[in-house]
């Protein structure tokens, strides 16, 4: 059964924002202060690039940073804006920033980098970082050493952010930006089981599929049923945020 192409995905969130925005895990702030640490100079103003949403944007404003949502998708926009109204907010894609050189503290891309034209965009974000500043990318990987995770991976059969799990995404991360470094923070959010498959809902490799029914049916099933999940009103879904940061010389 053939997919929807990688344009297709990259396309489609907009709409479906306001589902986005509900049922998308969050990022714990530690992982920005991480990121953040590795600038040798005060951060201040930062660019969150592929916003969408704002789930990243709202961990940087709660940082107390000036911050500045950029996100080539109108309507996720929109739904960032209905969130964080005091948020500045631009359509505009990481390969085009409407940015100075040297503007800004900080860049950061939060579950987009792998939307990116890499090598344009990591030219992109060295050009207007300061020197002294930092870039940081982050994805939230669901954590399939919990059993019932794995399986709920096996059903909706995606890649998407699960690359950043991979040996090989450090290194293709590490090829336009070599002095990259990683960590991993752990934690977990509260949603009841219909609200697992309303997630699923907003993985563009699942809800673009024909059969997608099937597999929102097939999740329900492995969560009445799996003895980590049936019979409980609310369950900790378990992600790893594996962090990565660019400190600009």
């Amino acid at each position: 059964m053939s997919g929807p192409t990688f344009d297709d995905r990259k396309l489609s969130f907009g709409s479906d924002a306001a589902n986005y925005a509900a049922f998308r895990p969050g990022f714990p702030p530690e992982a920005a202060r991480w990121i953040l640490a590795a600038a040798t100079r005060p951060v201040v103003d930062v660019a969150d690039v592929g916003a969408g949403t704002g789930a990243f944007t709202r961990v940087l404003a709660g940082l107390g940073l000036s911050v500045t949502a950029y996100e080539p998708d109108a309507g996720m926009l929109e739904e960032l804006a209905r969130v964080l109204p005091d948020v500045p907010r631009t359509v505009a894609s990481a390969e085009h920033l409407p940015l100075e050189d040297a503007s800004l503290n900080a860049v950061t891309a939060a579950q987009a980098w792998h939307w990116f034209d890499k090598p344009a965009a990591a030219e992109e974000f060295r050009r207007v970082v300061r020197p002294g500043g930092v870039i940081g990318l982050l994805w939230n990987v669901r954590d399939d050493e919990i059993g019932w995770m794995g399986e709920m991976s096996d059903i909706v059969d995606g890649e998407d952010s699960m690359r950043a799990s991979r040996v090989d995404a450090f290194a293709e991360i590490r090829a336009v930006h070599p002095e990259v470094e990683r960590k991993d923070f752990s934690h977990t959010v509260a949603m009841t089981p219909e609200d697992v498959v309303r997630l699923s809902s907003t993985f563009s490799y699942v809800r673009l599929r024909p059969d997608s029914a099937d597999v929102y049916a097939a999740l329900r099933d492995l969560l009445a049923t799996h003895p980590e999940t049936r019979g409980r009103d609310t369950l900790d879904v378990p992600y790893v945020c594996a962090a990565y940061r660019i400190a600009r010389p």
